[in-house]
């Protein structure tokens, strides 16, 4: 049992989806094989902790089916995010088989329900249904609540401005509304069988309700509705309005909007079922991670990592807007043809970006910010985003000039030194920082000339002495990690922005890692990453530079790791955002990180950058096989020896985010880059400046 008073799901996401259209501003996960969190009426509100089946039977017997079933989720068709799941009791005593997805025309998740005896007769058993609302991201101050409405009895909950109701296509057998905290209404109905009034609902018990559904009808076939709105009665019509119609239609109608969507994506003839099958779940999770309310506005995942160990007062949650993620999430939409989705981001980041050029690390899809440090790729991002859609899409150039003109200020401004890295962990002058900014100033110069060519003529002589500058500030020669490995140099992750007098980048410098609270502190010489290869990737250093092979191979001597999904690598040394050795979750403050998909995938377009597509086209196939058994690829996987006791095995996810928006991205852009024989989203200015 978690000591966390109000905890969310664990990240490890079976599925995820939405309807087709903006009708239904509804979002909702699965993972082992429950309903997870729902999201309304925007991608940063999560309102529920899970939706699950309780069985009970005679002498006692209970059982939850999240904990005592066998899960098999499968979608409607590869790319249309509705579920079919069926959950086979342990002990072969009860099959559950569910078809989830959400009503194209409003605010409600429909869950088709048949209950199956698999020993004995229907009568032996009960069945239940729990939801557990943790309305607007919050577990406290849900006011729960039974009611009967126009003749239906509610399941119902509201906090603020956000409501959801509960109905059963047959009535309710009965009913309560329970603290959720200890779980004291499900811990009664374990000993009896039945649903016991216990205590009463408080604001800081939060709220559980729990609802009996018929066997015998079950057996037959019912649907449960869940439904949102800004009040209970706005929330009753909605799923009164859905079980009022034919759920086989709205079903129709929701895989009728997701095979256009998916018709609609860039073809990928000639290439084995398992890679279409990723390429399109993967445009399913970028499409599923746009706001309605904000086209455009794409979160990096739904969900919490080890958010079964988070209280829902610790926000941090993956449901908000990276402008970095968001940026590579719209290059991949660009990748797969869609240039609208594309645009639409990019129009969100014009009305984002703040008056100093930048943008939020990250924000609320309204814009608003939930961390404010300055990241100097974020800003660079958005410039190697214009530069990608004025290559593959028609896109006035004065739409975004303005916006283009005050980040690259901002870069001029601020760099090369940046306050965080991509990592969010260290501030100083980083290797793949420095190497965005200086394609992104080369992007911008195109862009000003004609329109402000003192403003072109600083960005390119900015750039070009950074570039120049790049080996003296990040390339360490004759460390012990060079002689250990063999290789005269390679390039470092990061440097302090101020280095002491007289000492050079080579010296036995230290610098913090923050990933954990320890503090730690390691020589410069120490910290690599992979990062290095974005010097490759934005054109400024040839894939054959022997200084970039040198820094390979210390990459894969100290970060590169063998599972049974193929290669991966960690983000850099010494990172401390994962897992303990142990398994348990991180907390803030103890960790180990581990191997990123997405690495993989930015391993594989080096890979190509530097003429070895057979190479590149291998590891693709280890980063689909680096997702999780429904195909959403995680933030990091687990590299070391199995842990069963922990749900961790060796190349499978761990509990960090699953599924990430940026791997998803990466993946769809490393197809179309092998599709096209060449690195898809490398900006051309950059490429025939630096002669690469």
């Amino acid at each position: 049992m978690t000591s966390v008073a109000f905890p969310w799901s664990p990240s490890r996401k079976e599925g995820v989806g939405t309807a087709p259209g903006p009708a239904s501003r509804l979002w909702y996960t699965i993972g082992r094989g429950v309903l997870n969190e729902l999201y309304y009426p925007t991608l940063d509100q999560a309102n529920t902790r899970e939706g699950v089946f309780l069985v009970t039977a005679a002498r006692g017997w209970f059982s939850a089916e999240a904990d005592d079933t066998v899960h098999r989720v499968e979608p409607f068709a590869p790319g249309v995010p509705g579920y079919r799941v069926v959950n086979t009791c342990r002990r072969e005593r009860y099959r559950i088989t569910k078809t989830v997805f959400a009503d194209p025309a409003r605010p409600v998740l429909l869950m088709h329900l048949r209950f199956e005896a698999l020993a004995g007769e229907l009568a032996d058993y009960r069945l239940f249904f729990s939801l557990v609302p943790q309305l607007g991201n919050q577990g406290e101050d849900n006011h729960g609540r039974v009611l009967r409405d126009r003749g239906t009895l509610l399941l119902a909950a509201s906090r603020g401005r956000i409501a959801l109701a509960a109905v059963c296509s047959v009535p309710w057998c009965g009913a309560v509304a329970a603290p959720a905290r200890g779980h004291p209404a499900r811990r009664a109905l374990a000993r009896s069988g039945t649903l016991v009034r216990g205590a009463k609902v408080s604001a800081a018990t939060g709220a559980e309700l729990l609802g009996e559904i018929a066997t015998e009808r079950a057996a037959e076939g019912v649907v449960v509705a869940i439904g949102f709105g800004d009040s209970v009665a706005s929330a009753a019509c909605h799923v009164r309005a859905a079980l009022g119609g034919d759920w086989i239609a709205a079903r129709r109608d929701f895989e009728s909007g997701w095979r256009r969507f998916q018709a609609s994506c860039r073809p990928r003839a000639g290439v084995p079922r398992a890679v279409t099958r990723s390429y399109r779940i993967s445009t399913a999770v970028l499409r599923t991670h746009e706001s309605k309310e904000f086209p455009g506005a794409i979160i990096a995942s739904l969900s919490i990592p080890w958010g079964n160990s988070r209280g829902s007062h610790d926000l941090d949650a993956y449901h908000f807007v990276w402008p970095r993620d968001q940026a590579r999430a719209a290059i991949g939409l660009l990748a797969a043809g869609h240039t609208q989705a594309a645009q639409a981001a990019l129009r969100h980041l014009l009305c984002t970006q703040l008056e100093d050029g930048s943008w939020p690390q990250n924000m609320w899809v309204n814009g608003r910010a939930h961390r404010s440090a300055r990241q100097i790729d974020q800003a660079a991002d958005f410039l190697l985003l214009v530069a990608v859609a004025r290559s593959h899409a028609d896109l006035p150039d004065l739409a975004v000039w303005a916006a283009a003109r005050r980040a690259a200020d901002f870069i001029l401004r601020t760099g090369p030194s940046t306050e965080e890295d991509r990592w969010e962990e260290c501030r100083g002058r980083a290797v793949y920082s420095v190497a965005a900014a200086v394609a992104a100033l080369v992007v911008a110069a195109e862009l000003a000339d004609g329109r402000d060519d003192l403003l072109a003529r600083r960005c390119r002589e900015t750039a070009d002495a950074w570039n120049a500058a790049i080996e003296d500030w990040l390339y360490v020669r004759d460390s012990p990690l060079a002689r250990r490995v063999g290789v005269e140099g390679y390039y470092v992750r990061l440097v302090p922005d101020r280095l002491p007098h007289g000492t050079t980048v080579g010296a036995t410098l230290v610098l913090p890692n923050r990933g954990n609270r320890r503090r730690a502190r390691f020589p410069v010489w120490a910290v690599t990453s992979p990062d290095v290869l974005g010097l490759v990737r934005f054109g400024l250093r040839a894939g054959n530079d022997p200084r970039i092979e040198n820094t390979v191979r210390v990459i894969d001597a100290t970060l590169g790791v063998a599972t049974p999904a193929g290669p991966a690598w960690r983000r850099y040394n010494h990172d401390g955002y994962g897992e303990t050795p142990d398994g348990q979750a991180f907390d803030g403050g103890r960790g180990d990180g581990r191997a990123w998909p997405l690495l993989t995938g930015e391993r594989a377009h080096y890979e190509l950058a530097r003429g070895h597509p057979r190479e590149a086209g291998r590891l693709l196939r280890a980063m689909i096989a680096q997702s999780g058994p429904h195909g959403l690829l995680p933030e990091q996987i687990w590299d070391a020896a199995d842990l069963p006791a922990c749900g961790l095995r060796r190349g499978g996810p761990t509990g960090s985010a699953m599924p990430l928006v940026w791997a998803h991205a990466e993946l769809v852009t490393l197809m179309r880059s092998l599709s096209d024989g060449a690195v898809f989203d490398c900006p051309e200015a950059a490429r025939r400046r630096y002669g690469t």
